[in-house]
């Protein structure tokens, strides 16, 4: 398997949807700002979207993919009706939860923004619109069910562009309710569970050729489903812990007018990097690993794990400096119209900032996790994970008072950097995983060619600092004339050091 050319198919359309993604939070931004409202939709919207993220981008996978690999190696049958199984438990579960939220929305809602009790009007909002947009959570967990049986096939693409629907809806949406003339923020959420059910219906059509569901009552829970669900809501935790600590955030930055609005767009901007330096590698070698582990292929094991770090790391580091240097310019080019004041750029600057420092970690965390995933042991990322976000709830919740929601971006960069550590550590004990000679003859030239393109950067930056002020109509053009020098600096750097060579990117 040649991991960066599965990673470029599954990147490419996970890319288009990121960026379709932008457009969706700029047109956001521009409608609603950070007022009562956008506070409201981005409370609703969180609560399915983070279930998304925890399904779609990898945690499924790291519970399914390798028991249904390592049976479908064996025997496609076998493997099929343990899917089967597994299709029609999760069916009856989630539609059950599903029927629950809808009861309990606004108990659920004091859970995951309790400082919205304190604003009656903003309360109100976010129940109803979180009544909306939650059955999301039904469809697009059963279409990231599909998903992970294509990747199991190493089929990447129509899982990766399935998200693009969504960002397209929501996009459509809110120019059609000026059409219909109904609010923005109800136009949204109906248009949120009417993605989720096109993409279940997309990726149904794909996933035909492989395996065909059917919706039956008569469930065999047998040994390798039961080992399946309790494997289940640990990966959910350790692989989906970046989320998690961004969903604590939600919940501490509610006492704070704004601060989910500045948290939310912040980031939107760093989950661009994190989709293809950390999710598209991770669910890319996640099967081709469980397979050799299966085989007990321990060079080709080593072999895998050290390309998948040391990409990782190349999509990681400069993504995260580059933030470090450019928040403001980023964010004022990106979102700041409209209804989105300087005020509001300046917060989101500062939020962004600080993740930014987390960005290599939260992309590692899908690697490591992964190293774990594929050997069928789901409890020491869980219990790292558990460690990681009781710190991050502490030290938020110690300093809120004083810092307000800069705490929030602070405390999650520090423990994902700490899970990552612990990690490392019980990778190594269990010798897990060794540094291979590419790995260290190419990590100092990386390191190298992130410090020109850093320079590049900052040079830049200084040059055009006149035209990123937030009545400058260009700034969005100078921005992507900064980005794209910066970019083909540190391309150039890499190809003539040797940290990455141009030919090694493929796509299929």
């Amino acid at each position: 398997m040649n991991l960066i050319a599965s990673t470029s198919t599954f990147g490419f359309f996970t890319l288009i949807s990121r960026i379709l993604g932008y457009v969706r939070d700029i047109l956001i931004a521009i409608f609603l700002g950070t007022s009562l409202f956008a506070d409201a939709f981005f409370v609703a919207f969180r609560l399915p979207n983070t279930f998304r993220r925890l399904f779609a981008e990898g945690t499924f996978n790291a519970a399914f993919i390798p028991s249904y690999a390592g049976q479908l190696a064996k025997n496609k049958i076998d493997a099929d009706n343990f899917a089967s199984n597994v299709f029609n438990l999760l069916f009856i579960i989630l539609l059950f939860l599903v029927l629950l939220a809808e009861i309990f929305m606004p108990q659920l809602i004091f859970l995951i923004a309790p400082g919205f009790y304190y604003d009656p009007e903003k309360l109100k909002l976010a129940v109803d619109l979180s009544r909306i947009t939650f059955p999301f959570l039904f469809f697009v967990c059963l279409a990231s069910f599909f998903a992970a049986i294509l990747n199991s096939y190493n089929k990447f693409a129509a899982a990766a562009a399935a998200p693009i629907i969504l960002n397209i809806v929501l996009i459509g949406s809110l120019f059609f309710s000026k059409w219909i003339e109904i609010s923005d923020v109800l136009a949204l959420s109906y248009a949120v569970s009417l993605a989720g059910f096109l993409q279940l219906i997309v990726l149904f059509f794909f996933v035909r050729k492989n395996f065909k569901p059917i919706l039956s009552i008569k469930i065999k829970v047998d040994e390798q489903v039961k080992f399946f669900f309790r494997k289940l809501l640990p990966s959910i935790f350790s692989s989906g812990v970046t989320q998690i600590n961004i969903l604590v955030g939600t919940i501490i930055a509610s006492f704070q007018a704004g601060a989910v609005s500045y948290l939310y767009y912040a980031d939107r901007v760093y989950q661009i990097n994190l989709a293809v330096a950390g999710i598209a590698v991770g669910t890319v070698m996640l099967p081709e690993l469980s397979k050799q582990v299966k085989n007990n292929n321990y060079d080709q094991i080593n072999n895998l794990q050290n390309r998948a770090l040391e990409l990782s790391l190349y999509l990681s580091v400069p993504a995260a400096t580059a933030l470090v240097l450019a928040s403001e310019q980023i964010i004022t080019s990106l979102f700041g119209y409209g209804s989105f004041n300087s005020e509001s750029v300046t917060n989101t600057a500062i939020a962004l900032t600080f993740f930014a420092f987390g960005v290599p970690a939260f992309s590692i965390l899908k690697i490591f996790s992964n190293y774990f995933f594929a050997r069928n042991d789901t409890k020491t990322p869980f219990y790292l994970s558990v460690i990681s976000v009781t710190l991050n709830i502490l030290i938020s919740i110690s300093f809120f008072s004083k810092l307000g929601f800069v705490i929030i971006p602070i405390a999650t960069s520090i423990s994902s950097w700490i899970n990552v550590f612990l990690l490392f550590y019980f990778i190594k004990k269990r010798n897990l995983y060794n540094f291979d000679k590419t790995f260290i003859y190419k990590f100092p030239r990386m390191i190298l060619s992130v410090v020109v393109m850093g320079i590049v950067l900052y040079l830049l930056l200084g040059l055009f600092s006149d035209k990123f002020a937030y009545n400058e109509s260009w700034k969005f053009i100078y921005l992507f004339i900064i980005v794209i020098i910066s970019l083909i600096s540190y391309f150039l750097i890499s190809n003539f050091s040797g940290a990455f060579k141009f030919k090694d990117i493929k796509f299929r």
